[in-house]
């Protein structure tokens, strides 16, 4: 059993920052990739940041220069800076880990989500 688990998330004014943090627990035996992932209404889920075991990064475009991924794999922490925040970044903001479970098998697992609002 793996459970990932956010939080941080918020109300906050435009020009603002959150940090959010998401943390893994259970029956982990190692961490690959670990990314945010966010769904506005109506929209369909997108990828905002992914971060590798050896912390390589990617971005969307929309949020390149004002968002940073970032984990801690002592943790099983995988944390998303956000600044400079716009009204479009309103949305659920969900976790993602491929969780390595056993020598050979690994799972996507997600987190509950969070709710990020921002107010123009």
């Amino acid at each position: 059993q793996v459970q990932l688990v956010e939080s941080g998330g918020g109300l906050v004014q435009a020009g603002g920052s959150l940090r959010l943090s998401c943390a893994a627990s259970g029956s982990i035996f190692s961490i690959n990739a670990m990314g945010w992932y966010r769904q506005a209404p109506g929209k369909q889920r997108e990828l905002v940041a992914a971060i590798t075991s050896g912390g390589s990064t990617n971005y969307a475009d929309s949020v390149k220069g004002r968002f940073t991924i970032s984990r801690d794999n002592a943790k099983n922490t995988v944390y998303l800076q956000m600044n400079s925040l716009k009204p479009e970044d309103t949305a659920v903001y969900y976790c993602m880990g491929v969780v390595v479970v056993t020598t050979f098998q690994e799972y996507d697992y997600w987190g509950q989500g969070t709710q990020v609002t921002v107010s123009s």
